[in-house]
């Protein structure tokens, strides 16, 4: 390297005398295309977005952003449950911390076939790691998958047919064996009046409206659903599920959220 860009001042290195810590410190929203595992293809190629922090201790004026991306660079081949534990034990090395944060979210896509055409068609769903490690690795998954639900009371009630909506389950899971992402979508979507569809004929539309109406669900009686499959996977140590119903004929959403108790 040249002397002249050898000698430059690392500021951030210098001290600074206010003695106040600084818990989190680092880059956020980050966009990088990253490779994740796909339980039918092997990988699948998406774009994350990403938050990775470290915390600060008081003496330190500041800390090397680009450490952060240096290491992104580093694993963006493979970014997964596999590789997580790398990637923060990197990030507390490089940066000479004792805390690492790192969360990432992006969309993860899976091929369904329609219900009685079988057509097919990508379905996105919004997906996640986030975790953290100080002296041990604390690391959770996560999903967000959309539903169809039909009002239970809104059928009983009515001549003509029941009201029904869009919504979106959310988990996080906390798990000590590896376990695929399309395990616990695969959980969520059986428990809505139906699952949602990228593509439908109109055979399939038939079959799904007349599906979902049979199988009314409240966000309460969507949230218990997910709950029981979750606590049935035995990689999973702890779950927590809420469930958001985007209301066709009110001006707000219902909503349902429960922590797995063991």
């Amino acid at each position: 390297m040249n002397r002249e860009y050898h000698n430059l001042a690392d500021v951030q290195g210098m001290a600074d005398h206010r003695r106040i810590p600084l818990n989190r410190v680092g880059i956020k929203n980050i966009r990088y295309p990253i490779t994740v595992l796909d339980k039918k293809k092997g990988r699948q190629q998406t774009v994350a977005s990403i938050n990775m922090y470290v915390n600060l201790p008081h003496q330190f004026k500041g800390t090397h952003m680009s450490r952060f991306v240096e290491i992104l660079n580093e694993y963006r081949q493979e970014i997964n449950v596999r590789t997580f534990e790398m990637i923060l034990s990197a990030m507390k090395e490089r940066l000479d911390a004792q805390e690492a944060h790192l969360e990432i979210d992006f969309p993860y896509f899976i091929e369904k076939s329609s219900p009685v055409t079988g057509t097919r068609g990508l379905m996105e769903y919004g997906c996640g790691l986030y975790g953290s490690m100080t002296d041990h690795l604390d690391m959770m998954l996560i999903a967000r998958v959309p539903v169809t639900t039909v009002c239970p009371c809104s059928r009983e009630i009515s001549d003509y047919g029941a009201h029904n909506q869009r919504g979106e389950v959310r988990v996080w899971v906390r798990f000590d064996r590896f376990i695929w992402l399309e395990d616990i979508i695969q959980v969520v979507e059986r428990c809505g009046s139906s699952e949602v569809y990228s593509v439908l004929k109109r055979p399939d539309e038939k079959y799904v409206t007349e599906y979902a109406y049979d199988h009314p669900m409240f966000v309460e009686d969507l949230v218990r659903g997910v709950y029981q499959g979750l606590r049935e996977l035995p990689e999973i140590t702890w779950f927590a599920v809420e469930a958001e119903n985007f209301e066709s004929i009110h001006n707000h959403s219902a909503y349902a959220y429960a922590v797995f108790q063991d």
